[in-house]
């Protein structure tokens, strides 16, 4: 049995930090679904890598070029091609699992990340024209990106809310979801048929204070933090999906809107290679791995729950931050801030490498 199918037994879902065309036409992603992925998540960096390698998309290419197409509009057309795909090929684990995995996630543009009104309307519009029940749409969750999905759950839109990184995050963004639910309910809605997951972002978390705390003398929590951030997290998850305000929805339909562990591939070459896959593993959870970060765990991987063990220690080593003037909850906004344009920019590289390739097959 292979390890991914493991951790289901666990409660855990794996799903694949990757998407393109050569993936899916090679058959390759049907072997990851064959031995236990649940799902793939996208962004434009992913979109970029994918286009910058091979000549998959040169057939589209050439007829998108023909067509004088816009390049954003190019991108789009590639994009929801790969989601429709990939879409069709875990359709078999969106059904056998009722719903509750087999989703690929699009992005809405990056630089809508502080506009709530025009991401929305993207949202919408990518959503109808994938047409598939097993899309997630993802939005960040910035103030603005909030509202909007709040309101696109209201409309039983799947949403996986993007650029989490501290505890007010996760706490506003699984409000906006419950809160979305409560008004798709009122209004008549299908609540059984709307997932979302939460990603929240791990290894950024050390990448961003490690070299803080080498210089005010903790090295001994190196490491540690992004770990123990996530595991209050799940704790908060466990408290905030329970209850009577969530028992009237869950007597409903609704699906608890399970943490996903993004961000899990280590950035310190000193750690070990699934440091943030081994230490995160429960119930109603999702890790999204990059292929390299999933290969070091079909290797090595450790099968055992671990996201709720030794909360003591996770809770000591986050209080301990304050000894040393580290605010968490600043760490976290300044890391969203640091995120969105982290996603501008591939994106913009992304339309250039589209503009590029046009020309090219022209």
């Amino acid at each position: 049995m292979s390890k991914m199918k493991e951790l289901q037994k666990l409660g855990q879902s794996i799903w694949l930090d990757y998407i393109s065309r050569d993936l899916i036409q090679s058959g390759g992603l049907q072997d990851l679904v064959d031995r236990g992925l649940m799902g793939v998540t996208s962004n434009p960096a992913i979109f970029e890598k994918a286009l910058s390698e091979g000549h998959a998309y040169d057939s589209q290419l050439t007829n998108l070029a023909e067509q004088k197409t816009e390049a954003i509009d190019a991108y789009e057309a590639l994009a929801i091609r790969d989601i429709q795909q990939a879409t069709d090929i875990l359709r078999p684990v969106y059904d056998a699992t009722d719903g509750v995995d087999g989703y690929v996630s699009l992005e809405v543009n990056p630089h809508l990340a502080y506009e709530t009104n025009d991401t929305i309307a993207e949202a919408e519009r990518l959503y109808a024209a994938v047409d598939r029940p097993n899309v997630m749409i993802k939005v960040p969750a910035t103030e603005h990106g909030l509202v909007a999905i709040e309101r696109l759950i209201g409309q039983g839109i799947n949403i996986n809310v993007t650029l989490m990184f501290s505890m007010a995050h996760y706490d506003a963004v699984a409000m906006a979801y419950i809160k979305g639910l409560e008004a798709l309910k009122a209004n008549g809605g299908d609540l059984p048929k709307v997932a979302s997951v939460a990603s929240f972002f791990v290894s950024r978390v050390d990448a961003k204070l490690d070299p803080i705390l080498d210089e005010l003398g903790a090295k001994h929590l190196k490491g540690k933090i992004a770990i123990a951030n996530s595991k209050q997290v799940y704790k908060r998850f466990e408290k905030l999906f329970s209850g009577e305000r969530w028992e009237a929805l869950a007597n409903a339909g609704a699906r608890v809107q399970r943490p996903l562990w993004a961000s899990t591939s280590t950035k310190d070459p000193s750690y070990p290679d699934t440091l943030y896959v081994d230490n995160l593993i429960g119930p109603h959870t999702v890790n999204t791995l990059p292929p390299d970060t999933l290969d070091a765990f079909a290797d090595h991987g450790t099968i055992e729950r671990t996201v709720d063990a030794d909360m003591a220690a996770a809770d000591k080593a986050v209080a301990e931050l304050t000894d040393y003037k580290i605010n968490l909850l600043e760490v976290g906004e300044e890391l969203q801030r640091e995120g969105v344009e982290k996603f501008n920019k591939p994106f913009d590289a992304l339309l250039q490498t589209i503009t590029h390739q046009i020309k090219q097959v022209m």
